[in-house]
C-alpha cells in the first residue's frame, strides 16, 4: 500500500532559504512541511561567516548609503550578467529582511551606540555588511529554526529525496529514502520548493560541506527544470591551506592583509584602489597568479595577516576564524599569519527561476544557492548570499501559497505510486549488485577533473578534455556497485545516488564553460581574456535531453538602465 502524506507546500531543503520559505507559507495560512537529508541546523547555511548586506547606513564613518547603491554594486560585481530588476529587488528588500531577523532574535554585532554593526566587504561602495562576529550564518539559521519551532512547522528530517515527481508536466511531490531505516516512500504537495543549496563537492578543493552535492538541483533538472549559468563558479580567495575551510571575507573587511612569499602586499598590482577588498573573482585570480609565478609559499598558498589588528579585535570580531586556524592549521593568527589559497565556494548558476522562485515546471519553485534568479550574474558579492536566502525564500513562500490548489489528487496519487515503484526497483538493484566499481573512485576522478580543468583559469583544451572525461565517468557510473546491502544508515547508497546527479551537474558546468568564449566574472578563459558584451551578454540555459545529455541555449539578460561598463576597482 502506498503511504502518502499531503501538504499545500513541501519544501526540500532545511537551510536558510527553506526555513524562511516555510515561515512565510505558514504565516500565509498554508500547510507546509520541510524535508531535509540532515537535521536543519546542520545545513551548510550555518557555515556562512562574514555577514549579510543591507543599506542601513549605520557605519560611524558616516556617508550615505541607499538600496540603489547596493543594486549598482551588485550589478557591477556581477560583471553585468545579473538580471537588473531582480538585483534591485534584492537591494530594496534587504533592510526589511535584516530588521526582521533582528526582531526575531538574531544576535547581530553592535556599534557602541547600539545600532547593528556593518563592515566593509569586497566590491561594495559602502560598509553595508551586517554581521554577528564571524558566525553570521549560524546566528541566522538558529534564529529561523526557532521561529519554525514556535510555529509548529512539520519537519521530515533525514529523508533523502531521490526524485521530484511530475504528472502532465506539473510537480506534485517527491520520492524520498529515510536514511535511518532505508524505507522509501512518497510525499505529495500542490507545490514543491527546492532549497537544496550548492554543489561544490563536484570539486576537490571546496569550502562546501560534504552534504553539498546538488542532489536536489539534479532532481529538479531531471524533472524538467532548466539550469542557468552553471559555468559561473565562485572561487573564494581565502580558504585555509590543507582543508579549504572558509576564511571569511570579513577578515579582510576588518583590515587583513594578503602577503606573498616575499612578505609583500601584492593587491596593489591587481586592484590598486581597493586592494584586498576587490571582488572575490579578482582577489582569487590575483592570489593564484602570485602562486603560479613563483611568489607563493611552497608554491601552494599565500599569507592572510591580521597580527596588526591586535588580540582584542581578533578575539571580539573574528573568534571563529582564530579557532579554525588554531585547530586545523596549528596557527594562532594573533601571533602568525594564516596560510590561504583559493578554493571553490559558491555556484552563481542553478535552477532557472524568476523573482518569485517559479521555474519552467508548474508547481516547482526554487530558492537559495540552488536557484538562479540571477542576482549574482557572473560573480557574487560577499554578503549577498545570506541576503538572497532571506529575500527570495520569503518571496517563494508567498508565491507557493498563491498557486497552491487545483491539482488533481487522484492523478497525482497514481504518478507518485508509479514513481515509488520505480525508485524502489532502482534501490533494490543497487543494493543487490556486488560486481562493479565503487562510487568513491569515480567521485575522486570527477573532483580532480573539475579542479584541474574547470577551475580558476580555463582554456579550450582543458575544458574540452573535461567534457570528454566527464562523459567517460558517466559511462563508468553505469557499472557502479554499492558496498553494503544494509538498509539502515547506508551512506554508501546515498553517496552513489548523489554521484549520478553530481556527474550531470559537472557536465553542464564544463560544457557551458567550453562554449562561452569570453572572460566574465568567475569564468576566466586565458584564450579569450576579454569580456565580450556583443556576443555574450546573455544567460546560458541547459535543458536535459532525452539521452540525459545537456542541450545548451541562451536568453537575454534583463536590463533596468545600468549600462555595462568596464569593471575597475
Amino acid at each position: 500500500m502506498t503511504e502518502i502524506s499531503r501538504h499545500d507546500v513541501l519544501i526540500a531543503g532545511g537551510g536558510l532559504a527553506g526555513l524562511r520559505a516555510a515561515v512565510q507559507v505558514h504565516d500565509a495560512g498554508g500547510t507546509v512541511a520541510v524535508i531535509s537529508k540532515v537535521y536543519p541546523i546542520r545545513s551548510h547555511s550555518g557555515a556562512a561567516q562574514g555577514g549579510v548586506n543591507a543599506s542601513l547606513g549605520n557605519h560611524p564613518e558616516g556617508g550615505d548609503d541607499s538600496w540603489k547603491g547596493h543594486a549598482f554594486d551588485t550589478i557591477k560585481g556581477s560583471d553585468y550578467l545579473a538580471d537588473q530588476p531582480r538585483a534591485e529587488i534584492l537591494a530594496q528588500d534587504a533592510p526589511e529582511r535584516v530588521f526582521e531577523m533582528e526582531h526575531w532574535g538574531a544576535y547581530f554585532s553592535r556599534f557602541p551606540d547600539g545600532r547593528i554593526a556593518q563592515r566593509p566587504f569586497g566590491g561594495a561602495g559602502f560598509p553595508r555588511t551586517c554581521y554577528a562576529a564571524d558566525r553570521t550564518g549560524h546566528q541566522l539559521l538558529h534564529t529561523l529554526w526557532e521561529q519554525c519551532l514556535k510555529r509548529g512547522i512539520t519537519f521530515l528530517n533525514e529523508w533523502f529525496v531521490t526524485r521530484i515527481v511530475t504528472h502532465d508536466g506539473r510537480a506534485g511531490g517527491v520520492v524520498a529514502l529515510h536514511v535511518p531505516s532505508g524505507r522509501i516512500r512518497t510525499f505529495a504537495a500542490d507545490v514543491v520548493i527546492v532549497a537544496g543549496g550548492g554543489y561544490g563537492r563536484v570539486f576537490a578543493k571546496t569550502t562546501n560541506a560534504y552534504i553539498n552535492t546538488g542532489s536536489l538541483t539534479a532532481a529538479a533538472y531531471r524533472a524538467g527544470a532548466r539550469l542557468e549559468d552553471m559555468e559561473f563558479i565562485q572561487f573564494h580567495p581565502t580558504t585555509l591551506y590543507g582543508t579549504n575551510i572558509l576564511m571569511t571575507e570579513g577578515v579582510r573587511g576588518e583590515g587583513g592583509y594578503l602577503l606573498n612569499a616575499e612578505g609583500k602586499r601584492f593587491m596593489d598590482r591587481y586592484a590598486p584602489s581597493v586592494l584586498e577588498l576587490a571582488p572575490r573573482d579578482i582577489v582569487a585570480r590575483a592570489i593564484q597568479t602570485e602562486i603560479d609565478e613563483g611568489r607563493g609559499l611552497e608554491d601552494e598558498y599565500v599569507h592572510l595577516d591580521i597580527r596588526h589588528l591586535g588580540a582584542d579585535v581578533i578575539k571580539e570580531k573574528l573568534p571563529g576564524i582564530r579557532q579554525i586556524a588554531m585547530d586545523f592549521a596549528g596557527v594562532d593568527p594573533i601571533e602568525e599569519p594564516i596560510p590561504v589559497q583559493p578554493g571553490q565556494h559558491y555556484s552563481m548558476g542553478g535552477i532557472s527561476c524568476d523573482e518569485n522562485g517559479e521555474t519552467d515546471v508548474p508547481g516547482l519553485l526554487a530558492a537559495g544557492e540552488c536557484s538562479c534568479v540571477s542576482v549574482h550574474g557572473a560573480n557574487r558579492l560577499g554578503g549577498n548570499s545570506l541576503l538572497e536566502t532571506l529575500v527570495f525564500g520569503k518571496r517563494a513562500g508567498d508565491r507557493a501559497v498563491e498557486i497552491a490548489g487545483g491539482v488533481s489528487e487522484e492523478a497525482m496519487t497514481g504518478a507518485l505510486a508509479d514513481a515509488l515503484l520505480e525508485e524502489r526497483d532502482v534501490v533494490g538493484k543497487l543494493r543487490g549488485r556486488t560486481d562493479g566499481e565503487r562510487q568513491i573512485e569515480i567521485r575522486r576522478d570527477m573532483q580532480r577533473t573539475m579542479t584541474d580543468r574547470v577551475g580558476l583559469f580555463r582554456d579550450q583544451g582543458r575544458l574540452a578534455d573535461a567534457v570528454r572525461e566527464l562523459a567517460r565517468l558517466r559511462t563508468r557510473y553505469r557499472r557502479v556497485a554499492v558496498g553494503s546491502g544494509h538498509a539502515a544508515f547506508n551512506y554508501d547508497l546515498i553517496d552513489t545516488f548523489e554521484l549520478g546527479g553530481m556527474l550531470e551537474l559537472a557536465e553542464v558546468t564544463a560544457l557551458g564553460a567550453l562554449v562561452r568564449e569570453e572572460s566574465r566574472g568567475g569564468h576566466w578563459r586565458t584564450d579569450h581574456p576579454k569580456r565580450d558584451d556583443r556576443n555574450w551578454l546573455k544567460h546560458t540555459m541547459a535543458t536535459r535531453g532525452r539521452a540525459g545529455q545537456p542541450v545548451i541555449d541562451y536568453e537575454d539578460v534583463l536590463m533596468a538602465g545600468y549600462e555595462p561598463m568596464e569593471r575597475k576597482y
